[in-house]
């Protein structure tokens, strides 16, 4: 009977929702340090098209956010169907929605860090090019949140799957 009780119809529901979190957030914080520095970068190119490609950088790094976010989906969905004569327990689908909800809410730090700092640095650059390498530490320290979310919730789910 213990074993009926650990393991309920509804505990794919919580993975699917760790699934659903770190895909949503991470990627409302991808778009927005995409759309943030986009609109930063569209007002660098009116009066110098010749920084346009450098100024870029932001946005590429928002892109990655989304993709910790996809990868930690996929690493859940390929979770969710356990080898045979084993059940989804609780304890896993809350390990997922942990894990979702961690590297969701952590993109979406990291996505808005970096929106704010490419918007303002590009706009810096345009007027200072010695400005540039400043704007890409801040950069890599602003996607490097996103990063760590990533990082440890890999492990807990690789973890999770071996106990």
């Amino acid at each position: 009977m213990a074993d009926v009780e650990l393991t309920p119809k509804f505990a794919p529901f919580f993975g699917m929702g760790g699934i659903a979190f770190a895909m949503i957030f991470g990627c409302m914080g991808a778009a927005y340090g995409t759309a943030k520095s986009g609109i930063g970068i569209a007002g660098v190119g009116v009066f110098r098209p010749d920084l346009i490609m450098k100024s870029l950088i932001p946005v590429v790094m928002s892109g990655i956010i989304a993709v910790y976010a996809l990868v930690i989906a996929v690493l859940i969905a390929g979770d969710m169907a356990p080898p045979p004569g084993q059940h989804y327990s609780l304890f896993t689908g809350f390990m997922h929605l942990a894990c979702g909800l961690s590297v969701g809410l952590t993109g979406l730090a990291a996505g808005y860090a970096i929106g704010v700092v490419g918007d303002m640095g590009v706009r810096s650059y345009m007027q200072q090019s010695r400005i540039f390498v400043g704007m890409v530490l801040i950069l890599i320290f602003g996607e490097v949140l996103g990063l760590y979310g990533y990082i440890t919730q890999h492990h807990a789910i690789q973890a999770c799957c071996e106990g």
